[in-house]
């Protein structure tokens, strides 16, 4: 890409859109953590609004600076110090939790799939794919019954056997108090919610390079960027997301690769970066109020991880 151009296309967006885009992350941290409370709650859980906000912000900082945000599962320990529920149980409730949140922006994909199958068919295919492999396995084990069963067959014969009654008693908690489906609608619908909050941050900033980009079409077709983002192959999905963009906004609506690049790049600084600061921030100080207990716990977790 043209350094130029992209200095031009970094200058070409007002200060003021900037900020109004970093302001809805705000709302969007609160909207999410609520999300997570309700279903923290239908696990019996019950931790006040305040403390599940500050738990995911620390989760949200290690997930930024991970491959795939598997970061996320940093919650685990935290959520061990204040619950002293077992860590399978924990770590269920943060993959359900994670599951909830990115149903409505599936959906958003296989939209977008639809949008593009003519013009970049492979891509929507992958999208297809995608989609139905996720689907297929969350359908999968949420039955209990099945789901026990595989995870014991699986330790029995993958699992070296001095760590077999280890992961047998890990995995043993996973369907400890497993939430109701219908319960987790309203969880879901606050999920889409952030997105849609997410994804016009990215707008506001692509709006200000394009003008002309048209705001439904946006929110349907970012989401397979960002998905791209999913893939274990840089911290965050650095790069890829970017990827994506560029091969989408260049192809479909002939914007200049380095505008995509440039708003991207800026999007991902408001809706991660900035949110992982705020995250690394609550870490330390967690850290800091609660050393010895938290000390504990990581290292357990680490201990079980390892």
């Amino acid at each position: 890409m043209d350094i130029a151009k992209l200095k031009e296309s970094l200058q070409n967006i007002p200060l003021s859109l900037l900020l109004l885009s970093l302001s809805l992350s705000l709302p969007n941290v609160i909207i999410r953590s609520k999300e997570w409370q309700l279903i923290l709650r239908e696990q019996n859980i019950n931790l006040s609004l305040l403390r599940v906000t500050k738990i995911f912000l620390i989760g949200f900082f290690y997930g930024v600076i991970t491959p795939s945000y598997v970061g996320q599962l940093m919650r685990i320990p935290y959520l061990k110090t204040d619950t002293k529920e077992p860590l399978g149980k924990l770590f269920v409730n943060i993959q359900i939790e994670i599951l909830v949140h990115n149903a409505s922006l599936y959906l958003m994909i296989i939209a977008g799939a639809f949008l593009v199958i003519n013009s970049i068919p492979n891509l929507a295919y992958l999208s297809f794919f995608f989609i139905a492999i996720i689907s297929l396995i969350a359908f999968y084990f949420v039955n209990q019954t099945r789901g026990e069963k595989t995870l014991q067959l699986l330790i029995n014969y993958l699992a070296p056997k001095k760590i077999r009654t280890i992961l047998k008693q890990f995995v043993c908690t996973f369907y400890t108090d497993f939430p109701k489906i219908k319960k987790l609608l309203i969880p879901a619908f606050l999920a889409f919610i952030t997105w849609i909050i997410v994804f016009t941050q990215e707008y506001l900033l692509a709006y200000s390079l394009n003008p002309a980009l048209p705001y439904l079409a946006f929110l349907f077709l970012f989401p397979i960027a960002n998905a791209a983002g999913f893939l274990p192959i840089t911290f965050a999905g650095l790069g890829t997301r970017e990827l994506t963009s560029i091969l989408l906004f260049t192809t479909l609506f002939n914007m200049p690769k380095e505008d995509v690049f440039i708003f991207t790049l800026l999007g991902f600084f408001v809706t991660d970066i900035f949110i992982g600061l705020v995250g690394f921030l609550c870490t330390i100080h967690e850290n800091h109020t609660n050393k010895d207990r938290i000390a504990k716990e990581i290292k357990d977790f680490q201990a079980l991880l390892k």
